[in-house]
């Protein structure tokens, strides 16, 4: 997941230094105080702490970007959490990248068979609505 670009919430403000507010991460990223303390939870997250106060790193912003974008792609947090702890800048995130192909392909297969079962399950619909259709047009025309 690390060598795919993702950008936090374009419409959203990003402030550039080191650390950040769990309301900045919020503004910046369109997720909730409680998301941030639920990957904080779950260990996916590691802020630092200032009493009560989270200032989040700019590697906590790199691992949230991750976070998110595994999310989208229907990735569990297992899963996202594995390719989180594969990174290893000393061989060049080798390993990182090939378990995130994997993965990918993996979830890429389900996705496609998910859209195939949608693709069979809305033809399906699309004939009981149309046999509805011409039941109620035909009971129509023998009471008129």
């Amino acid at each position: 997941m690390t060598h795919l670009n993702i950008q936090p919430n374009p419409d959203r403000s990003i402030v550039t230094s080191d650390h950040m507010t769990i309301r900045e991460m919020c503004d910046s990223f369109g997720v909730t105080p409680r998301a941030l303390r639920f990957y904080e939870a779950k260990e996916l997250l590691f802020p630092l702490r200032e009493g009560q106060k989270r200032l989040f790193t700019r590697r906590d912003r790199a691992r949230l970007k991750l976070i998110l974008q595994g999310k989208r792609f229907g990735f569990t947090l297992e899963q996202i959490r594995e390719l989180l702890d594969l990174y290893d800048p000393g061989d060049q995130q080798r390993t990182q990248i090939r378990r995130s192909i994997e993965l990918a392909r993996e979830r890429l297969q389900a996705m496609i068979e998910q859209r195939d079962a949608l693709d069979v399950a809305i033809g399906e619909l699309r004939e009981q609505i149309a046999l509805g259709e011409r039941t109620l047009a035909e009971q129509s025309k023998k009471s008129a």
